[in-house]
């Protein structure tokens, strides 16, 4: 219907002077800008929202989340701690906030970041510091941030469970809770309801290794209000963690239980511990312990948007727990993005800050605040390609990335074959496992017969070859014992510098001055130690590895003892990787024993045969067979003159702390 009723004629320049006094208003205003529709969130301007909030007046409270658990068996449900950080204007205003969630297990007896930060707190119980950047950054910005610590660990009720049901709901809960779906308090017993109603429900979740775990399982339960996760060095199924196709990867997982209880869960998780071990016996087994700490399985349920961050030659998380996330978010059709770098088990943070921060900023933006910044068209994957250099693809694994089938031949010098895309002849080779050795062993003398290893390489390359995710071995092998253990290592051979990712730093360096990213109070810094790339110069470059007991050649259900001298067929998984080997370069497989260092031995010292033709790699080259092209035979290898220094194995001890 069309209203008759008359409307009073406005001179023109009325209105214009009207809506320019607007929009000056809200250029210049703070905290009248625009703001994302229907988040209620930071304000944003020239999409990107602004520190427009005051973080010295931020409200600083505690709140104990009940998780539907008892855990410690006390007769009453589980509490865990949720400390918080957001801003007083929108509370004030009635408008709603989105979170950024880190829960984690490290908060008092270990640290996070770099400097090892934990959380303190004023005589009230709230907090003061708050570890990392994320609250000084964007609680101006208009987020709340929210660090919960795991049952069982800092002012936490329940149980560590590594990675079960138990660590998992404690986190989800919260993501209820913010969500109107679960029960809030005011004390760890007792206290007053509490009721997020400050916030809108959206949550960003992050971490760095048991962090970032946590976000890739509370994501495989679907729990609507979870927007987004940026799981960094994260675990995608605890089995890969502890084992690698069988063969032993560290000690159980109730070390690391107990590595970061509180005093109060040590007196009272006794029976959660024995669980623990019971449930996860050394035999490389896969039992329903295992099954309940799968993430992938759930990979259908994800609803968040996912931004994942892995460092290469991270031997800690170790890339196979990327690769397979990655690899069932990508069946899935999830939204995903993911960094690539050189290091080791190392925060973004501390290897490319400049570029880290302002693009979580505008993946956040996005993905909590509404805003259409375009960062979901933007690359999918950015790869450090050499030191500090980094490249943009359109999609991971590289578009054009085609399996690649590779055999495995004879040279006549026992030891050293050749690998390549010709046909499969027959032959064997053999070698006798040292436990005391190990892949840097291996790749400097890869060009000399050794009892221990057998290598099969490429002739010298005449141009680049790239491979673009995760690939496998399979070899039919004999054992003469009732036991053995498989490595495959894909080594590039010839000079370059690389990242120093066996240094104490895993290939970054800490510097003595500092740079800052957010406002400050008193008891909260957001300054933080600068780094630098922590270089070496190498002959050989290990890139890919992947292990595996050849007992459980059937199934990962159940190993068996080998019978000696009777062919068994394995195929190995390679982790995931993208890597360049130049033109001028050899590409080398090695196959070993024990990986000293990064496996367990055997109970046994084999000697084992592998079968040529009955063996085949397949790798995953960008470009396929056509990429695999070498110079004529004869042709020297470049730059294979000096030899990098073999280092000692990794420390068992240093690995099993996932920090």
């Amino acid at each position: 219907m069309i209203s008759k009723t008359r409307v009073p004629r406005i001179p023109w320049i009325s209105v214009l002077v009207a809506v320019l006094a607007a929009l000056a208003a809200a250029l210049v205003a703070p905290g009248t800008a625009a703001h994302a529709a229907g988040t209620g969130g930071g304000t944003v301007r020239h999409g990107l929202s602004q520190p427009d909030y005051s973080y010295a007046d931020a409200i600083r409270e505690a709140v104990w989340v009940d998780t539907g658990l008892d855990g410690d068996g006390d007769g009453r449900g589980d509490r865990v701690a949720v400390d918080i950080v957001r801003p007083a204007e929108p509370a004030k205003a009635g408008r709603k906030v989105p979170v950024i969630m880190d829960a984690s297990p490290y908060y008092s007896c270990c640290g996070r970041g770099n400097e090892s930060q934990v959380k303190t707190y004023d005589a009230a119980g709230n907090i003061v510091q708050a570890p990392l950047f994320y609250d000084n950054y964007f609680v101006p910005r208009g987020y709340a941030t929210v660090l919960v610590d795991l049952a069982g660990t800092d002012r936490s009720d329940g149980c560590v469970d590594v990675g079960g049901p138990s660590d998992v709901q404690s986190a989800k809960a919260v993501v209820d809770w913010l969500n109107g779906r679960a029960k809030g308090y005011s004390a760890r017993t007792g206290g007053n309801g509490v009721k997020a109603t400050w916030t809108n429900g959206a949550v960003g979740m992050i971490g760095k290794s048991w962090d970032g775990t946590i976000a890739n399982g509370v994501a495989a339960t679907g729990v609507a209000g979870l927007k987004t996760i940026v799981p960094i060095s994260s675990i995608s199924s605890w089995y890969d963690y502890y084992f690698h196709q069988g063969a032993p990867l560290q000690d159980g997982p109730e070390w690391l239980s107990d590595y970061v209880e509180s005093d109060s869960a040590h007196a009272a998780c006794a029976a959660e511990q024995q669980k623990i071990i019971d449930g996860s016996p050394r035999t490389g087994d896969w039992t329903p312990f295992w099954t309940a700490r799968d993430y992938v399985k759930d990979a259908g349920k994800v609803r968040a948007s996912v931004f994942a961050v892995q460092g290469m030659q991270d031997l800690n998380v170790r890339t196979k727990n990327f690769g397979q996330w990655w690899q069932a978010l990508s069946a899935q059709g999830v939204e995903r993005k993911v960094w690539l770098s050189q290091t080791g088990h190392v925060d973004p943070f501390d290897y490319r800050r400049s570029a880290w921060v302002p693009t979580l900023q505008r993946w956040f933006d996005h993905y909590l605040l509404g805003v259409d910044n375009g960062i979901q068209r933007e690359p999918m994957a950015d790869i450090e390609r050499a030191v500090d250099h980094w490249t943009t693809d359109p999609a991971w694994p590289a578009p054009a990335t085609r399996d690649t089938a590779l055999t495995l031949g004879a040279t006549g010098t026992d030891g050293l074959g050749t690998l390549g895309a010709r046909p499969a002849a027959a032959g064997a080779e053999s070698f006798t496992d040292d436990p005391d050795l190990w892949e840097e062993d291996w790749a400097a003398a890869a060009d000399t017969a050794t009892p221990e290893k057998t290598v099969f390489t490429t002739g010298v390359l005449a141009k680049d070859l790239r491979i673009s995710g995760g690939g496998t071995v399979t070899v039919t092998a004999s054992s003469s014992t009732t036991s053995a253990h498989l490595s495959a290592v894909l080594v590039d051979l010839g000079p370059e510098t690389i990242r120093d990712y066996l240094g104490g730093g895993e290939g970054i360096t800490t510097l003595d001055t500092r740079s800052c990213y957010g406002a400050a109070t008193a008891g909260d810094s957001p300054c933080f130690l600068d780094t630098a790339a922590d270089t070496e110069t190498v002959d050989h470059n290990v890139f890919s590895r992947g292990w595996a007991d050849l007992g459980h050649y059937r199934s990962l259900a159940h190993g068996v003892p080998l019978t000696p001298g009777k062919p068994c067929t394995m195929t190995i998984q390679l982790a995931a990787t993208d890597h360049v080997v130049p033109a001028g370069h050899r590409l080398a497989l090695i196959v070993a024993g024990t990986d000293g260092g990064l496996i367990l031995p055997p109970d046994t010292t084999p000697r084992v045969t592998v079968d040529l033709a009955r063996s085949v790699v397949r790798l995953p080259l960008v470009g396929g067979a056509a990429s695999l092209r070498t110079t004529p035979a004869g042709s020297t290898p470049r730059g294979l003159s000096a030899r990098r220094p073999a280092a000692p194995a990794p420390s068992f001890a240093g690995a099993a702390d996932l920090g």
